[in-house]
């Protein structure tokens, strides 16, 4: 049976496309197809719809980006060393059999969750 077989891009608009794409880069390492295209590591990928009053993210906002991570604390570190707002919270991580996670806005607001799955 015919499949997809991952996710090809997200695509979305911005303010100011060109400072939010460095932004991406600078602070998550994500490249744009102008610079170079975004090669992934393998791993899991959940599409999730939520309940429209849902409060696991912004009231305001239709969707938020979760994005997998290798080295959580690290980037926690690093992109509070850039001045960007890190947030965590004891319960989003429950037990631990999820993974460990942190949230953060873009510069547009776009909610994006950081997620470093288990082992």
């Amino acid at each position: 049976m015919a499949k997809v077989t991952g996710i090809g891009g997200i695509f979305f608009r911005a303010r100011d496309p060109e400072a939010l794409n460095a932004w991406y880069q600078t602070h998550l390492g994500i490249t744009q197809p102008d610079v170079a295209v975004w090669m992934q590591e393998a791993g899991p990928t959940v599409l999730s719809p939520f309940s429209d009053d849902t409060d696991y993210f912004a009231a305001d906002r239709q969707w938020m980006l979760n994005l997998r991570v290798d080295d959580l604390p690290a980037l926690i570190v690093r992109l509070q060393a850039s001045g960007i707002a890190v947030e965590t919270r004891a319960d989003w991580d429950g037990d631990g059999s999820y993974g460990t996670f942190a949230r953060i806005n873009d510069p547009e607001g776009t909610p994006i969750e950081l997620w470093q799955p288990p082992g």
